[in-house]
This record gives structure tokens, sequence and C-alpha cells, in this order.
């Protein structure tokens, strides 16, 4: 699997740099490799060649996890396109955080993807809604994190195929915190916590969470596929061929 992180708050901000001295990308990469001793974890961050997210690299990856927040401007359009693809064609997608106003989420979910927040010390208890789900599996009901950003409803996605989790906050404020989608052959997964300020993906239930949430997004098909347009004669089920379109 890639784990894909925009890598700007580590370097620009020495308070991030001491919670993350490597980098949210290679602590978020950690915590699958302690979960999930058998998987083969690579990084990427923002700055590095077509964002480290090649055609190669893709094709080679399971299943992609996506952080980012003061940069979403800058990643390349046709990067966006190229994961895009790769997740209609089966490669499963990790969204945390402020990943949801990304330009991968947007484009998969369709819609602003904004919400309410509020950026201050504040407890959330993540609760667990669906509790016989795979990605809950071993997460403490609730999961509490003493200290992260406040994210509240309402929150601009379309319905959820499945809601995990619900967080609260000291505020009152609700926020469905664990959803589910999917998109063509690929399956996504958002997971809100992982404000920069605090030390959230060093938590080893957040940790769980997203570990739980890679081997669910990794496909059970035997090959990768993007969906295809297939015409049938009629009367025939079993032959159908590729379609361009009318013109072709």
């Amino acid at each position: 699997m890639t784990v894909w992180g925009e890598n700007r708050h580590e370097q620009r901000e020495e308070h991030v740099r001491k919670i993350y001295p490597d980098g949210m990308h290679e602590t978020i990469a950690a915590g699958i490799r302690e979960n999930l001793g058998d998987a083969v974890v690579r990084t990427a961050t923002l700055d590095d060649p077509e964002h480290g997210l090649t055609e190669e690299v893709l094709r080679e990856t399971d299943v992609l996890t996506w952080w980012g927040h003061a940069a979403h401007g800058e990643v390349a359009d046709e990067v966006v396109e190229r994961v895009h693809h790769h997740v209609l064609a089966g490669m499963g997608l990790i969204v945390l955080h402020s990943g949801h106003w990304s330009k991968i989420f947007t484009k998969l979910m369709g819609t602003s993807c904004t919400l309410r927040w509020r950026s201050e010390h504040d407890r959330e208890l993540i609760w667990t809604v669906n509790p016989t789900h795979p990605i809950a599996a071993g997460v403490p009901h609730p999961l509490e994190i003493e200290e992260d950003e406040m994210y509240g409803e309402f929150f601009d996605i379309p319905a959820p195929d499945e809601l995990i989790f619900l967080s609260t906050f000291s505020g009152g404020e609700v926020f469905r915190s664990g959803c589910t989608f999917r998109r063509g052959h690929g399956k996504v997964f958002y997971f809100r916590p992982g404000d920069q300020d605090y030390p959230t993906y060093h938590h080893k239930d957040v940790r769980r969470v997203i570990a739980n949430g890679v081997q669910w997004a990794r496909t059970d098909r035997p090959e990768r596929a993007y969906p295809e347009l297939l015409r049938y004669e009629t009367g025939e089920f079993f032959k159908g061929a590729g379609y361009g379109g009318p013109t072709r």
C-alpha cells in the first residue's frame, strides 16, 4: 500500500515537526505496519516527482491513504485523474481528516465536502454505530481522543453506503466520522481524526482503525479493471463487446 502525505506543516511549523519528526505520513505508515505486519507499505509526498503517484506506483498499490490540508490546490489535476481512474478500477482509498477537501475526495463524492469546524483543544469521543463492521473490529466504544480539532455537521457528502463511527465533541457537536463509499470497483473509507497540531496518529486505537480500513478497502476482485460499457445482441448473455459510442 501507499501512504500519501502533503508534508508541508511538518516542514514549516516547528510544533508540528516535534510531534511528527519524520512526517505525518511516516507515522501513519508505522501504525499500519504495526497492526498489519505482512503489509508492504511505501510513502509518498506532494513534493515528490508526480507527487510520488506515478502510473507504476498506483498500479502496484492495493490501497492508498491520503492526508492533505494546506496545499490541496497544488495537487496536479493529471495526478488526480490518474488516482480517480485507479479507484474506479478497484484500488482502495482511505481519506483522512482534512483530506475531505482534497481534489480526489470531492471528485469522487461529487459534492463540496464542506463542514463546520472549530480549531481548539477539544475532546472527541468516537462512537461505534456499526459494531459488526470489520473496520470496527477491536476498536473501543467509545474511542476517546483527548485533544483534536472539532468537525461538525452539516458535512456535505452523499449519504454514506455505511456509517461506522459518529463523533461527539465538548461543544455538543456531532459528526459522521467514519463513512464508507463504493465508487466503480473501488472502496473508499473516510476517517475524521488527525489535525496536524495534535499527536492523533500516535494513538493506538486510531492506528487500529486505519489498519482495519486498509484491510477492508483492499479489493477481493482477481484483477483491477476499469468499469466497461458492453453491448450485447438480443438473446445473448455472455459475449458482450466493448462499446465506444454511436459514432464509432
